[in-house]
């Protein structure tokens, strides 16, 4: 029974999120807050729930999206994509040696900001042979600003007046973790969050020779790299989509149903937020996350304003 209490309430949460009551900074705020004052029941699960909810929400996503725009869009995302994550890893290696932080540290944290936050540390890591203090310390400073993202980038782009094309392009380059890429244009409007899933998966295709290069880099060999497989069914959905597979009323309530399961993931992840390790951290590792982040945030903002 004494249990019972926090379950309850983080249960009644995922309804709320499910039932679309709250928003997705709202939702990641709750988690956070949760995890602060009381103890969360379903610790052991959260990065499980994280890794499946995701990957259902960004496939679920799909069926509300049109081959043709996705290929446009796609090719639109193609040379910023490029540029950002060669310019944020070669900025990434030459401040890791500068402030001589832990070389693989250094890496992991690069390869979230340059790429897409959690997916691509987890990715990385067996790659170069991480422990796992070493892994929880870059999620936690990914997670982290991922969190600041999902609240100041909306906020920035209706400063900057960013047309929802702008918008959608730039978080996702400059927000590291698909989950908050896709909450903050969830909340900015329908064509930037089809514009930021599109462009942030392609992104995410750039584990793969991003992993090559940290063998090479790291000196390892014989490690099995991880392909991002779910963005073939992500694909799949917009196929079936653009044909009218299903009805439309099936497509409708999968986005519904994926929009809001996103509302729950940053619920979970908002419980995944720890003070004590980001304490416990240092400030360098978080000087280097948060120099990185600042480059590829104005870069690719001035590359978008003037496309």
């Amino acid at each position: 029974m004494k249990n019972l209490g926090p379950k309850l309430i983080y249960l009644g949460i995922v309804i709320a999120a499910m039932l679309g009551v709250i928003n997705s900074p709202a939702a990641l705020v709750l988690g956070f807050v949760f995890t602060l004052f009381l103890k969360n029941p379903f610790k052991t699960y959260s990065h499980k729930a994280i890794h499946y909810f995701l990957k259902i929400s960004v496939v679920g996503l799909g069926f509300g999206m049109f081959l043709k725009e996705t290929i446009q869009t796609g090719k639109e995302g193609l040379s910023l994509t490029f540029f950002s994550i060669v310019l944020t890893v070669s900025l990434g290696l030459i401040l890791t040696r500068l402030l001589k932080i832990d070389l693989k540290l250094g890496h992991l944290i690069t390869s979230g900001t340059s790429i897409c936050g959690g997916s691509a540390i987890a990715a990385i890591a067996p790659v170069i042979k991480a422990k796992g203090k070493t892994i929880s310390i870059a999620l936690g400073i990914i997670f982290l600003l991922n969190s600041i993202a999902l609240f100041v980038f909306p906020l920035l782009g209706h400063a900057l007046d960013l047309s929802q094309t702008q918008f959608g392009l730039w978080c996702a380059i400059a927000i590291h973790d698909t989950s908050s890429v896709v909450g903050a244009a969830l909340d900015y409007g329908d064509e930037a969050l089809k514009i930021a899933t599109t462009v942030k998966l392609s992104r995410t295709l750039w584990i793969i020779p991003l992993s090559i290069f940290s063998m090479f880099i790291f000196k390892t060999k014989g490690e099995k790299i991880k392909v991002p497989y779910f963005i073939l069914l992500f694909v799949a959905a917009i196929v079936i989509n653009s044909y009218q597979l299903l009805p439309t009323i099936a497509t409708s309530t999968i986005v519904l149903f994926s929009k809001r399961l996103l509302v729950l993931t940053l619920f979970v992840v908002g419980t995944t937020i720890s003070i004590k390790d980001l304490k416990n951290t240092g400030s360098k590792p978080i000087i280097l996350a948060v120099s990185l982040w600042v480059f590829i945030s104005i870069f690719s903002l001035l590359y978008i304003v003037n496309m």
